[in-house]
C-alpha cells in the first residue's frame, strides 16, 4: 500500500521560506507524476505544482518564482520549497502521487504565514 508522509509545515512570517517534504513508501519513479495540492478554508482543494515521470513540471500562476518541487529518488522523497510566502499561501498542504488514475494522499499538514 503507498504511504506519503508530509512534514515540514508551520508558521512562518510573510517574506519567509518552508520546504516540504513528502516521503514515499516507494521510489518515487514507481508513480505517474508526484506534486502538492492545498486547501485554505471555505475553499477547494487546487493544485500547487507537479511533475511528471516524463520530466515535464507546472505551477499554479499564484506560485510560479516561488515554489519549486524536486525529487530526491535515493530518499525516496519529494520537496516543496516555498519562498516569499504570502498570507494567501496559508492552507493545509497535501502531498499527491497517482499512478494511472488512481491517486494518493498524504494526511496533510498546515503552513501558516503570518502578515
Amino acid at each position: 500500500q503507498v504511504q506519503l508522509v508530509e512534514s515540514g509545515g508551520g508558521l512562518v512570517q510573510a517574506g519567509g521560506s518552508l520546504r516540504l517534504s513528502c516521503a514515499a513508501s516507494g521510489s518515487i519513479f514507481s508513480f505517474n507524476g508526484m506534486g502538492w495540492y492545498r486547501q485554505a478554508p471555505g475553499k477547494q482543494r487546487e493544485l500547487v505544482g507537479r511533475f511528471t515521470a516524463g520530466g515535464s513540471t507546472s505551477y499554479a500562476d499564484a506560485v510560479k518564482g516561488r515554489f519549486t518541487i524536486s525529487g530526491d529518488n535515493a530518499k525516496n522523497t519529494v520537496y516543496l520549497q516555498m519562498n516569499s510566502l504570502k498570507p494567501e499561501d496559508t492552507a493545509v498542504y497535501y502531498c499527491n502521487a497517482w499512478i494511472g488514475v488512481v491517486n494518493y494522499w498524504g494526511q496533510g499538514m498546515q503552513v501558516t504565514v503570518s502578515s
